[in-house]
């Protein structure tokens, strides 16, 4: 078995073993003889932590990938979904939902969320048309991005009430609370054709390394390229944010910590970014819910947290590098 299928079925364990916890933790532990039916806490695993569990490694897997892929394609290792403006369009999609309170029925605020992603693509498509240049690919999402965060900035001001700014708030820092099997069906198809149409990338992306001009000459057709990027991300990331909010950073952080041991090829990345990103979601979640805090903290803060040292880490070291 060569060193990348062995990492990567070392993360499909700890993935394993990483759910189970999850079923476990909480600020009500429930152990494993109490998994039957004659428990009452059973319900507690069946209908709320067990839907809980697949939702952060659905979105996990998809963000991380989603990272992988995007590092890839602009050839930057602080590359993030982000960037695309996909997941700020989305935001602001589910922000609109409730602003003008659409947001009573279970299925209004992920289609808005996902509306927003889908304007997102479309615009980012518009922008760029046929070219396929990274230059004008990149500023064309830094734009879009920009124009979400300040339309969803607008919204929270000219809240009609202090409750629909607090629910706007509570919603943009992302978190798993609460989830269902229903958030499980939206986001589990969305994302796993997401993740099909960033797998199709690997030998193009490995390509893109010795430059565009070399691609082309080895058959890549730029434009299907990020026609494929821009799809894959966009339903990956749309999901995410319909399900749980904005959750940042994990596109960012798992490609990092997995290159060491899967190789540096972006082909050789993607599983197991996928594969921690579920992880990492899944560690951060069971911690948020396990805190001895008097509310659950925020999912999207603590990624947060650990993102912001983590992106100054990784400056600091490419400015020596450079140096």
């Amino acid at each position: 078995m060569s060193r990348t299928r062995r990492f990567n079925a070392l993360l499909a364990s700890a993935i394993v073993a990483a759910m189970l916890v999850s079923l476990v933790a909480g600020k009500i532990w429930v152990p494993p003889s109490a998994w039957g039916s004659a428990d009452p806490r059973w319900l507690i695993v069946m209908e709320l932590r067990l839907p809980r569990t697949v939702l952060a490694a659905v979105v996990g897997a998809g963000l991380g990938l989603s990272g992988a892929a995007m590092q890839g394609y602009l050839r930057n290792p602080l590359a993030d979904p982000g960037l695309f403006g996909v997941s700020a369009s989305a935001a602001l999609g589910a922000v609109i939902s409730l602003f003008f309170g659409y947001s009573a029925s279970a299925w209004l605020l992920p289609i808005f969320a996902l509306t927003g992603a889908g304007v997102a693509m479309a615009l980012l498509a518009l922008i760029v048309g046929r070219s396929a240049s990274l230059i004008v690919f990149t500023l064309a999402g830094v734009i879009l991005s920009s124009v979400a965060g300040s339309l969803t900035a607008l919204a929270i001001s000219l809240a009609p009430t202090p409750f629909v700014t607090s629910q706007i708030v509570t919603w943009l820092m992302g978190a798993l609370t609460d989830r269902s099997w229903n958030d499980v069906a939206l986001a589990l198809p969305i994302t796993a054709l997401g993740m099909a149409l960033l797998a199709m990338t690997g030998r193009a992306l490995d390509a893109l390394t010795l430059g565009e001009t070399t691609a082309r000459t080895m058959g890549v057709d730029p434009l299907r390229l990020q026609i494929l990027i821009v799809l894959g991300v966009g339903l990956c990331v749309g999901a995410s944010v319909a399900a749980a909010g904005v959750i940042g950073f994990v596109g960012l952080i798992v490609p990092h910590l997995v290159r060491p041991f899967a190789g540096h090829r972006p082909s050789a990345v993607l599983l197991p970014s996928a594969l921690g990103g579920a992880l990492l979601l899944l560690v951060a979640d069971s911690a948020v819910r396990a805190l001895p805090t008097v509310s659950e903290l925020r999912l999207g803060i603590a990624m947060s947290m650990l993102g912001g040292p983590f992106f100054l880490m990784l400056l600091l070291r490419m400015r020596r590098r450079l140096a």
